[in-house]
């Protein structure tokens, strides 16, 4: 299974329409095949500079890269985040089992 994660921060004040609807256009991605898991959470720890989490789990590599590639995530990180995010930090992992 592999865990993606993205904490970032967004050009836009919090609370504003323009956050508003960035969150929800990324909400939709939740949408596409493969996502699982999927949540979008607000930062609560005052020890890291970023506000906002995306957080998704996918079957195995295949499916994740499904998901990179497919049409909606592709025309999202064009048009919404390339443009829209001021920082990030993205988080990929694969569950070890013992």
């Amino acid at each position: 299974m592999i865990r993606h994660a993205a904490i970032f921060r967004l050009k836009h004040p919090k609370g504003s329409t323009q956050e508003r609807s960035f969150l929800d256009a990324l909400n939709g991605l939740q949408k596409i095949p493969g996502v699982r898991d999927f949540a979008i959470s607000r930062e609560t720890s005052p020890k890291n500079d970023f506000d906002y989490a995306v957080s998704m789990t996918f079957a195995d590599q295949d499916a994740y890269h499904g998901y990179n590639i497919h049409p909606d995530h592709v025309a999202f990180v064009e048009s919404r985040w390339v443009p829209e995010v001021v920082a990030f930090m993205e988080h990929d992992t694969e569950v070890m089992t013992f």
